[in-house]
């Protein structure tokens, strides 16, 4: 990295250029009226959740005995997962203007029809936000079992090794296990005294969606049929968020521990946007406007769209890269990017303007 320059006079009106960027961009979003809420989008998508979720029960309970259920498992997936980006709108306060409203509605779609428990995935998720793919902070890029940075991979050895080399062709098979996995993460946080606020709520949400989603498949099918309806909702489920997630990051640069960015490039150089048309947005649930949503978290999904071209266009006035590629291109990319994790080939993130800085 560049040494500090002799004069720091010349330094800060750059670090002030690099302040106002996005201060001048914000403005522009205002200005546009695209942070204003969308009471009518949002309500018409929770009341039709809501609705799918009873109606799939419903299905469960007239189709009976059959191995069509596992169809209706499959579809029930699908409806969980949109209730689950529902949840992460109201997280980022995108429904209503009231924080208690959009607290309480998140904790609500969270622990009682998705199973997750909100103050565990919030905590996490806005880690992940405040800094994005940054090693030591980031904790969606923790070392796990799939190690997404070269440091991960310093103290593997054997068979942990060999998988780390092939780990980007085991990434979308090992999503099938994310649901499984999202749901014990929550299970052991809410039986743990003091570790999220409202545990007294959420306990009860996350455990009784568990107990009484298991105990009426038990009562409507066969032990057998019951755990294969249980096993498909949950691995489809976790193709589905982790799919979401995957692409919007993962193959964006690592940046190290110790690299300061400001607040436009920090969101804009991390993220990656996924085109497609409406199957994607709904798909995806408005993630694939990345770049938009990391610059304006609390904007309302279907905005994040009609922002694009002004922060499409703003980035290319200032020079910063913006990344935007097609949905199957985007899977690729973080397949490749993990097989070179495991030969150890990604190099670290170093970011000039930090340098010229002397940051």
């Amino acid at each position: 990295m560049d040494t500090v320059p002799s004069d720091p006079s010349r330094a800060r009106p750059a670090a002030r250029r690099v302040t106002n960027e996005y201060s001048a961009l914000a403005r522009l979003v205002r200005e546009a009226g695209l942070l204003r809420r969308r009471y009518g989008y949002y309500w018409t998508r929770l009341v039709l959740a809501v609705l799918a979720f009873g109606g799939i029960w419903v299905a469960v309970a007239i189709v009976g005995n059959s191995w069509w259920q596992l169809v209706l498992a499959a579809a029930m997936a699908v409806v969980v997962t949109q209730i689950a980006f529902l949840g992460h709108d109201s997280a980022h306060r995108q429904i209503f203007r009231s924080r208690a409203w959009n607290d309480w509605t998140a904790r609500v779609l969270a622990g009682g029809f998705v199973g997750l428990s909100y103050g565990w995935w919030r905590t996490k998720h806005e880690q992940h936000h405040s800094a994005p793919n940054q090693e030591g902070q980031d904790p969606d890029i923790s070392p796990g079992v799939i190690a997404f940075t070269p440091a991960a991979l310093a103290a593997r050895t054997g068979w942990r090794s060999w998988f780390a080399r092939h780990q980007g062709w085991f990434f979308f098979p090992l999503l099938t296990l994310e649901g499984l996995n999202l749901h014990v993460a929550s299970v052991r946080t809410v039986l743990r005294r003091g570790s999220v606020p409202h545990r007294g709520v959420e306990a009860p949400l996350v455990l009784g969606r568990l107990v009484v989603y298991v105990g009426v498949l038990v009562l409507l099918l066969p032990p057998g049929k019951a755990a294969a309806f249980l096993g498909v909702q949950l691995a489809v489920f976790g193709v589905l968020l982790g799919g979401s997630f995957a692409p919007n990051h993962k193959g964006m640069p690592i940046v190290p521990p110790g690299v300061t960015l400001d607040f436009l490039r920090r969101q804009v150089l991390i993220s990656r946007n996924v085109r497609g048309g409406y199957a994607v947005d709904a798909v995806m649930g408005g993630l694939n406007y990345q770049i938009e949503h990391h610059l304006f978290p609390s904007m309302p999904r279907p905005n994040l769209k009609k922002v694009r071209p002004i922060v499409h266009s703003y980035c290319e006035d200032v020079g910063v890269p913006y990344t935007e590629v097609g949905l199957f291109r985007s899977y690729g990319i973080v397949v490749r990017y993990l097989n070179r994790v495991g030969l150890r080939a990604q190099e670290p993130f170093t970011c000039p303007l930090a340098a010229s800085l002397g940051r």
